[in-house]
Formats: C-alpha cells, sequence, structure tokens
C-alpha cells in the first residue's frame, strides 16, 4: 500500500466520498501520475496557513474530478484546531478576502443583498455548524426596513436562514430555499455546511470555498437536491469545513502504517481485500460508519466564530467603515 492508486481504488471500494476539491485533484493526480486535463492548481503561503485554489475549466475536468466547474479555493490552517485567538482573528481575515474575491467574480456589488443558509442539524454536534454560524455574525434585511435611520447608507441587507434536515421538517433543503429566494430576491446566496474529509488532518482545519454550490449530506451518503446556481436561480457559493471523517479512511491509514512499520509484511491491496475490509469492520454500519473527535463541541465553538467573524468583515464593509457597532442581532 505505497501509491495512491491503491488508496484510489481503496477509497471507490469502501464509499470514501471526498467533498474537498484539493483532496479530489491530489489522489486523481497520484492515479494518473500526470496533471489533470482541464484543471488547475495554484498555492500561496501565509504565517499560519496554505491556501491551494483549484479551478475546474472545463467539461472534460469536471467529469474527471467528478465535482461541477467552478473555483475550489481551500484554506488549510492546523492552528484552527487550538485555542488560539488571534490566528482565529488571521484565519477569518484571509476567508474574508477570499470570500470577497468570489464575490466580485459574481460581480456582487458592496450594497446587493445576501441571504446567508446554515445547513445541518442543531442536534448533531459534527453537523451543527451551519446553525450555529447563523448566530455569530449580523443581520440587517429587517433593520434596513424597519429602523434604516440607525443604519449608515449603503449598509448591505443581510438576511440568514438555519433551514434544518429533511429528517426533521420533511421538506427537502432546497424546496425552502427555492421559496425564500423567490420572496426575498437576494443576489447571491452563501451557504455554510459541515464536510467530509478524506485526510484526518484536514478536521476543524481546512476551510473549503467554492462557486459551485453544494450537495447537503453528500460526504456522509445522503443524497439530496443540490443548492446550486441551477436549482436556486442565483449564484451560491458553499463555505465548509470537514468535522467528521469516513471510517474507511482510519482503517486505510491503519494498513499503510502497519506496512511502514514492518516492511516485510506482504499487504497488497485488491478488490476482495477491500471488501472483506467494508464487510468485516464496517458491516454493523451498513459500510457507511463516520467519526470525529471528542474535541468536536470546542472544534465547532471556535470554527462558527471564525466563519461568522469572516462574513462580518466581508458583507459589511460599510458598518465596519462607519465605526458602527457590528451585534450579532
Amino acid at each position: 500500500m505505497k501509491t495512491k492508486v491503491e488508496r484510489a481504488e481503496f477509497y471507490r471500494l469502501t464509499g470514501v466520498v471526498l467533498d474537498l476539491a484539493v483532496e479530489a485533484h491530489d489522489l486523481l493526480r497520484g492515479a494518473t501520475r500526470q496533471e489533470v486535463p482541464g484543471v488547475r492548481e495554484d498555492k500561496e503561503k501565509y504565517a499560519n496557513a496554505t491556501v491551494t485554489t483549484i479551478t475546474i475549466f472545463n467539461a472534460a475536468g469536471a467529469q474527471a474530478m467528478g465535482k461541477p466547474q467552478g473555483t475550489y479555493i481551500t484554506i488549510d490552517a492546523p492552528a484552527l484546531r487550538y485555542e488560539n485567538p488571534p490566528v482565529h482573528e488571521e484565519i477569518a481575515s484571509l476567508l474574508a478576502q477570499k470570500l470577497g474575491v468570489l464575490l466580485q467574480k459574481w460581480q456582487i456589488g458592496p450594497s446587493d443583498p445576501v441571504l446567508v443558509v446554515g445547513l445541518g442539524n442543531w442536534e448533531a454536534t459534527p453537523d451543527s455548524l451551519g446553525p450555529k454560524v447563523v448566530n455569530q455574525f449580523t443581520v440587517t434585511r429587517h433593520l434596513l426596513k424597519f429602523a434604516p435611520q440607525n443604519l449608515p447608507p449603503g449598509t448591505r441587507p443581510v438576511s440568514a436562514l438555519a433551514p434544518g434536515v429533511l429528517g426533521t421538517t420533511g421538506i427537502e433543503t432546497a424546496e425552502i430555499l427555492r421559496g425564500v429566494v423567490e420572496k426575498t430576491r437576494p443576489r447571491i446566496l452563501i451557504a455554510i455546511d459541515a464536510l467530509a474529509a478524506g485526510d484526518l488532518g484536514r478536521i476543524g482545519s481546512s476551510i473549503q470555498i467554492t462557486d459551485t454550490g453544494i450537495n447537503p449530506g453528500s460526504g456522509v451518503g445522503n443524497k439530496r437536491t443540490g443548492i446550486n446556481i441551477e436549482t436556486m436561480g442565483i449564484p451560491v457559493i458553499a463555505i465548509g469545513i470537514p468535522t467528521v471523517v469516513h471510517a474507511g479512511v482510519i482503517i486505510y491509514e491503519v494498513l499503510n502504517q502497519l506496512q511502514q512499520a514492518f516492511p516485510g509484511t506482504n499487504i497488497n491491496l485488491d478488490q476482495i481485500m477491500a471488501q472483506n475490509l467494508a464487510r468485516n469492520v464496517l458491516a454493523p454500519f451498513g459500510g457507511n460508519l463516520t467519526v470525529t473527535p471528542k474535541e468536536i463541541d470546542d472544534l465547532v465553538h471556535n470554527l462558527a466564530w471564525v466563519i461568522g467573524n469572516a462574513l462580518n468583515r466581508t458583507l459589511h464593509n460599510t458598518l465596519l467603515q462607519a465605526g458602527a457597532a457590528v451585534p450579532l442581532h
């Protein structure tokens, strides 16, 4: 188990889905041993973060990656996992900067209305990132309607919604959002959701921003209607952070470490082995088991603050420049 070809095959056979484009690109490039046609990767280094931008230019690149055409920006910041307020502030500023790039790409002006949606389940901690972000930034649409005199001219109308999940509401999230978009008419929708990682080290430390929208629940095997420009009628920017990892990833890493520790051990990854692993280890959960760290409560709390801070910086520049207070609600 030394090559990414084997890793890719293992993931395929054990049903591991990679939400992060940077992971899918790395795996695909390793499997083909060549650059992916129609896909470009750019990297930037910062003091406490590395930013990787994956751009999928055409249909060939989209088919190879298994993801829609568009821009995928990943901020890798391991310090996010620890209590370090100055670094969290720094990453929030970086996230705001990259979010601003995508808003400019879609020609969203400083006073254009924005709808922010926190996807996920309040009752499941690893899936509660989206709803918790809704409480971490300022909404202004109602203030502009009922008390405009209290806000400086040019303040952006921002509204927010945490629509819950299908199992609670009985309604597809995309259906709820279509109705809200039709009534409130935002220029763009920003969706926040928890993701599944293909690397344990990315849990709570990687932030993906993309202008291709999102498919809620895809990382844990739940197929739901996509939230994107096709279904919403307006551009959709998705912000996601991995909070879980598929158990198949852990199985692979254990076997890989075993081979490295005992080079003489003959472990050959083939279809039969992968199927047996999935059947024997993951059978009690139908082969679809996801794992999250025990510190997930603190992680989600800190990550929600970082995203909320970035949203305030990006969406409320007029308020900040005017020196106005930016209340949460």
